[in-house]
């Protein structure tokens, strides 16, 4: 009987120490677990760290964008901080995407606040380059440069304006350091009405084979036209046409000479010449012709 009793405790005694080392071992499980679930925080608030420090980044370079935006009226395209964004990793790209994205909306609305003209960067941000097209009935012509250097001061420091466009005398009389888009909206005009009347006095040497051109200027701002009247003598008239605001296509003075004193005087002529005050020249020949005033 008591050597029963003796193996029933030390029964006993070894199931209790299996379930103290047991219980030792769910211990060092939860505390392994715990150990490991610390680790992935840890390194999960490391990778958060370093996406901040990105974005940090990023959103200091786009702040320097909008700055020179505000302060130029052109847009900054890139930098070398946007140029460190590029480092092949998944977060880069997409911040690297979005800085693109809101560098193209800085684009269009500096785009729309110069008036619709295009502009490139150049020098690496250093300065902008601005085309300004020209076009004449539908047509587009000659397209001119200016580049801009976006110092204290804005200056042109490059450009293929003709060199009888007033270029200085509009940079000094206009607002182009506080109102860009006045000034390039000044100039485009010179450009436009100066491609109007050249391509006016190319469509008129191309149409009117009886129209002789006698002279014109560089800027075609004079025009001398040789036209031949039909009767039965046939006479030379000299036409002049002035455009004395270099911002319009059509003239402000047209000159009748002719061995016909009385031709000038005539009610058709006075409509000849209110017709080529008001219609471009090659439309005004056409109806000329037409009506019989010249062959």
């Amino acid at each position: 009987m008591e050597e029963a009793r003796k193996g029933l405790l030390g029964h006993l005694n070894m199931l209790e120490m299996e379930a103290n080392n047991l219980e030792l071992q769910q211990q060092e499980l939860r505390q392994r677990g715990r150990q490991e679930e610390l680790s992935a925080n840890l390194q999960a608030l490391l990778s958060k760290r370093d996406q901040l420090k990105v974005e940090i980044k990023a959103n200091t370079s786009l702040q320097k964008m909008r700055t020179l935006l505000d302060r130029t009226g052109v847009p900054y395209e890139r930098n070398e901080d946007v140029d460190d964004l590029e480092d092949g990793s998944d977060n880069s790209q997409l911040l690297l995407m979005m800085a693109r994205h809101t560098q193209l909306k800085d684009l269009l609305h500096a785009h729309h606040l110069i008036g619709g003209y295009d502009v490139l960067q150049t020098r690496k941000g250093k300065g902008v380059c601005v085309s300004l097209a020209t076009a004449y009935e539908g047509v587009y012509l000659e397209t001119y440069n200016l580049e801009i250097d976006l110092g204290s001061n804005l200056r042109i420091c490059r450009h293929n304006i003709p060199p009888f466009i007033p270029l200085e005398r509009l940079v000094t009389q206009g607002n182009m350091q506080t109102d860009i888009r006045d000034f390039l909206d000044t100039l485009s005009q010179y450009l436009n009405a100066y491609a109007g009347r050249k391509q006016q006095l190319h469509l008129t040497k191309e149409i009117h084979s009886s129209v002789q051109v006698a002279e014109s200027n560089a800027l075609c701002t004079i025009l001398v036209l040789m036209f031949t009247i039909p009767g039965e003598k046939a006479e030379t008239t000299l036409c002049t046409l002035q455009y004395a605001d270099h911002t319009q296509r059509l003239p402000t003075r047209v000159n009748i000479e002719s061995e016909d004193t009385a031709l000038a005087s005539s009610p058709q002529w006075k409509k000849n010449q209110a017709l080529l005050l008001e219609t471009p020249l090659h439309t005004a020949l056409v109806t000329m012709k037409k009506t019989g005033s010249i062959a």
